[in-house]
């Protein structure tokens, strides 16, 4: 399924402009807010269910905050529809500074907001609409920060959009954890439950203001000619010339985030509920790959930088079919097994987590680039990434989990079919 092509790019690759430079981080440094806030969410959700929605019940407060959690994954289409079209229309820059003005925002509602007590359901439909916003705003972020990273490097230097785009999305993941910890440990179990819990939020507000300064000062990538030749028209005329590269997109991430949400989020659920380990340990392990993703993106895309993407994306890709296997080695209780697992199958994930929001962004021509790739992006989270935890942990509850194994590596399959047809048909917009 490989075409026959060089698999390196000419050796002298272009040296990064300092206002390059200081482009990727404004645009990584929003990737890592936007998903601290998004992460912060669910792992206080256990807090925010009894403040926001009525306590006679703390499993079913906190179900209700999960739920309200899920809200946010089904409105990343309708972001990926919104803002990529308008980042087609009146530029990337724009809407990069709006997306993280939106998540500020957002933040901000939930860290100061008064609770179930003081303002009754109001509070809970508060939250609800802080989280359609936040995943609207999420729906956008991550493919067209990719895609303006992109575009603002040479050609060749598209390994390093990926591992620099990477490495800060799984920072702010791993900042999510940690200060969330911290601050349990600080203010201890009482506080935390009463009042301490807004105390993250505030923190991701401050950084928010320091992103968007940093995003003022962002090239815009659309020339005049090309914002003043777009339409909502020509866009999605585009995008529907290009149907068979958004239909790659929606598998590219869905199979992806599958692996990811399995690991990251189904896997330690399963430890903690089905397998009854110990939570203090399986916290430990989590944050190690954690810490793991970090370090292994920027190595990933050193490694990459200057050749072929496409070649490593398909054999890497192809990598991820036997991975989702390893999860039959943990079927029963073990933090031996669980920790094996875990930090067996990062390797694959570092590569595929690395690679894919770049790869998608080949697949679609510039003018059509912002809605095409964040639709594919949205339906692929929304469809198969927001139902991976749920799968993996009724799977093991019946005992079935080689079911999930099958389903994820059908999807990689799939994946990898649709990208060299949507290759060979449509062709690459950016790199090789």
């Amino acid at each position: 399924m490989i075409d026959n092509e060089v698999s390196t790019l000419p050796s002298t690759r272009a040296r990064l402009t300092p206002e390059t430079r200081r482009g990727l981080t404004a645009l990584g440094l929003g990737g890592t807010l936007e998903w601290y806030d998004w992460m912060l969410f669910g792992l206080m959700a256990s807090y925010l269910g009894p403040k926001f929605f009525p306590a006679s019940s703390p499993v079913a407060a906190t179900l209700s905050a999960l739920a309200v959690f899920a809200v946010g994954f089904f409105f990343r289409p309708v972001g990926g529809i919104i803002l990529g079209t308008f980042a087609d229309r009146i530029g990337r820059r724009k809407i990069m500074i709006l997306s993280i003005g939106l998540m500020a925002i957002t933040t901000l509602v939930i860290a100061v907001c008064p609770t179930y007590a003081q303002i009754g359901p109001w509070a809970g439909i508060i939250l609800l609409l802080t989280r359609i916003v936040q995943g609207i705003s999420t729906g956008v972020e991550g493919p067209l920060a990719t895609a303006q990273g992109l575009e603002l490097v040479p050609e060749g230097r598209e390994g390093t959009v990926a591992g620099t785009m990477s490495a800060f999305v799984n920072f702010g993941i791993l900042a999510a954890s940690l200060l969330t910890f911290l601050t349990v440990l600080v203010l201890g179990p009482a506080a935390m439950a009463d009042w301490g819990w807004r105390v993250p939020f505030a923190i991701a507000v401050v950084g928010s203001v320091v992103v968007l300064y940093l995003r003022r000062r962002l090239p815009e990538t659309m020339t005049r000619e090309e914002l003043e030749e777009a339409s909502t028209g020509a866009i999605w005329t585009s995008v529907g010339r290009n149907w068979l590269s958004v239909l790659a997109i929606v598998f590219v991430v869905g199979a992806v985030q599958v692996y990811n949400y399995a690991w990251t989020t189904g896997l330690p659920s399963t430890a903690r509920t089905v397998m009854n380990e110990s939570p203090t340990a399986v916290f430990g392990i989590t944050t190690l790959l954690s810490v793991v993703m970090v370090i292994g993106s920027l190595i990933v895309g050193k490694l990459v930088d200057g050749k072929a993407l496409s070649t490593w994306f398909i054999w890497t890709r192809a990598l991820a079919i036997p991975s989702m296997f390893l999860i039959l080695l943990y079927v029963k209780p073990g933090i031996g097994a669980f920790a094996g697992v875990m930090l067996g199958g990062s390797i694959v994930m570092v590569l595929n987590m690395t690679l894919y929001n770049v790869v998608t962004s080949t697949l679609m021509p510039k003018a059509s680039r912002g809605a095409g790739t964040a639709l594919g992006y949205g339906l692929g989270v929304a469809i198969f990434g927001g139902t991976a935890a749920y799968l993996v942990v009724w799977c093991a509850s019946i005992h079935q989990t080689w079911l999930f194994s099958v389903y994820g590596a059908v999807l990689m399959v799939i994946s990898i079919v649709l990208y060299v047809l949507a290759r060979r048909i449509n062709g690459i917009h950016i790199g090789r």
